[in-house]
C-alpha cells in the first residue's frame, strides 16, 4: 500500500506536468489552429536562461519567472515573424514551420550552453510524510502549482471578458471579428498564455531530470498523448488526459516493467482513439460537402 501511494503521487505529479503542457498546446490550437511543436524547445530555451540567472546569483523563483518571460517573448517573436505571415488555414505549413523552429531552438541551446547535461535546482527539498510514506516535497509542490495554474486558466476562460473573447475566437474567428473582437490580439494572448504554461511545466519537470537540449522531448510527446486521449479541442480533456498518462506510465513502470512505460501509455491511447476518435472529451467536427 505504501508503494502504491508513492507511485500514485509520482504519477499525478508527472501527469500534472503533462496536463499543464497539454493545456498550453490546446489553448494555442483553439485560438490559431496551430499545433505548436516548438513549445518544448522554446521552453528549453527558457530553462537555460533560468539556470543562467541562477548561476549569477538569482533566486530559484526569479529564475523560474525569467524562464517564463524568455519563453513567452521567444514564442511571440516566432508567432509574429514566421507563423502570422502564413495566414489562416495553413495547418500543415504551420506544423512544419514549428518543427523547424524547434530544431533551430535546440541548435541555439546546444551552441550557447553546450550539450553536457546540467542540474536544475529544486524549488523545495526534502520529503513530506503522508500516511507514513515519505513523499518528495517537489512532487507535492508540482501538483499544487499545476493545480493552481489550471484553476486560474479555468477562471480566465469562465469568468472574464478576455476569456469569453478567447472562447468566441475558438468557435469562429470571423464571427468574433464581426462583433468587434480582434482575432490577432486574442491569438497573441493565446500564444503568450500557452507558452507561459509550457515554461511553467518545464520548470516543474527539470529538477527531476536535469537539463539537456532535448530534455522536454519526452514530456512533449506524452502531453500530445494526453491531448489525443482527452480530445484535441478540449482544455478539460488535455488536463484529464495528461493526468491519465502520468498515472498510467508510473503504474506500468512500477508493476509491469519500466521498459514498457511508453508502450503501455500509447497502446492505451490508441485503443481509446479506435473507439472514440475525437478523444474522451473532444467533439466531432462535421463539414458539409
Amino acid at each position: 500500500m505504501d508503494q502504491f501511494l508513492l507511485v500514485l503521487v509520482s504519477g499525478i505529479a508527472s501527469g500534472a506536468i503533462y496536463g499543464l503542457m497539454g493545456l498550453g498546446l490546446v489553448i494555442v490550437y483553439r485560438a490559431t489552429d496551430v499545433v505548436n511543436f516548438a513549445l518544448a524547445s522554446l521552453a528549453t530555451l527558457g530553462l537555460y536562461a533560468a539556470i543562467t540567472f541562477h548561476d549569477n546569483g538569482a533566486a530559484v523563483l526569479v529564475g523560474v519567472l525569467g524562464a517564463v518571460v524568455v519563453t513567452v517573448v521567444a514564442g511571440l517573436l516566432v508567432r509574429e515573424v514566421v507563423i502570422r505571415p502564413l495566414g489562416q488555414g495553413r495547418l500543415f505549413a504551420a506544423l512544419v514551420v514549428t518543427m523547424g523552429v524547434a530544431l533551430i531552438a535546440e541548435s541555439v541551446v546546444s551552441s550557447v550552453w553546450g550539450t553536457q547535461p546540467k542540474s536544475f535546482p529544486s524549488i523545495v527539498d526534502g520529503t513530506v510524510r503522508l500516511r507514513g510514506v515519505a513523499i518528495p516535497a517537489q512532487s507535492l509542490l508540482t501538483i499544487a502549482v499545476a493545480g493552481v495554474a489550471m484553476g486560474l486558466v479555468a477562471f480566465l476562460f469562465g469568468r472574464t471578458t478576455t476569456g469569453s473573447a478567447m472562447r468566441a475566437v475558438a468557435e469562429s474567428a470571423d464571427t468574433a471579428q464581426v462583433v468587434g473582437i480582434s482575432a490577432q490580439r486574442i491569438a497573441r494572448l493565446a500564444w503568450a498564455l500557452g507558452l507561459g504554461l509550457g515554461a511553467l511545466a518545464a520548470c516543474l519537470y527539470a529538477p527531476k531530470v536535469g537539463l539537456a537540449p532535448t530534455v522536454l522531448s519526452a514530456p512533449l510527446f506524452r502531453a500530445f498523448a494526453g491531448i489525443f486521449l482527452g480530445g484535441l479541442n478540449s482544455m478539460y480533456g488535455a488536463v484529464v488526459g495528461g493526468l491519465a498518462v502520468g498515472v498510467l506510465e508510473n503504474l506500468g513502470a512500477s508493476y509491469v516493467s519500466a521498459s514498457f512505460r511508453d508502450t503501455f501509455v500509447f497502446t492505451f491511447t490508441v485503443l481509446v482513439l479506435l473507439i472514440r476518435p475525437q478523444g474522451l472529451f473532444g467533439t466531432r467536427t462535421f463539414q458539409r460537402v
